[in-house]
């Protein structure tokens, strides 16, 4: 829509509060490591490589097939974006943006035939840290698995 960026899930005032990280497992023609998602530009932009399996296993309680998805998907909440406008009512639309953004995640894994699996159970700081969050203003409150489903591997 010219200028303005449009997004496939909506927003309650269109203030976007999420960010968006991918660790990279193992993905064809893409470097392992660590990206934020640019919404603006639809691109990744490479925060730093390395293999984060290990690390992003840990994070998640160590839930192995978080480590061994071709990338887990995490999902960010800078929550001044929509409280400085709805106050604390605006917590909830925080999360419910996450959950629309959810379903499309998993919509579109479904659409490219493989598997995804949403996770609420990490640690907090371990996963902040590793994403170089702070924890305060941005803070992860979400994570997806995506990859080959289990029987697919190779």
């Amino acid at each position: 829509m010219g200028s303005f960026p449009l997004r496939a899930a909506p927003s309650a005032g269109a203030l976007y509060p999420i960010e968006l990280y991918v660790v990279v497992n193992n993905v064809r023609d893409l470097q392992q490591g660590l990206y934020h998602y640019s919404s603006r530009r639809h691109a990744l932009d490479l925060v730093k490589t390395d293999d984060y399996r290990a690390r992003i296993t840990r994070c998640c309680l160590y839930q192995d097939f978080v480590g061994q998805a071709a990338v887990a998907l995490v999902m960010t909440a800078i929550f001044h974006r929509t409280t400085d406008r709805y106050g604390q009512r605006g917590n909830r639309y925080v999360y419910m943006e996450a959950g629309h953004i959810s379903q499309n995640i998993y919509l579109q894994a479904a659409s490219l035939g493989l598997g995804s699996v949403a996770v609420g159970a990490f640690n907090d700081e371990k996963l902040n840290t590793l994403l170089g969050v702070d924890g305060q203003e941005e803070m992860a409150i979400y994570v997806h698995a995506v990859g080959k489903r289990a029987g697919e591997l190779e």
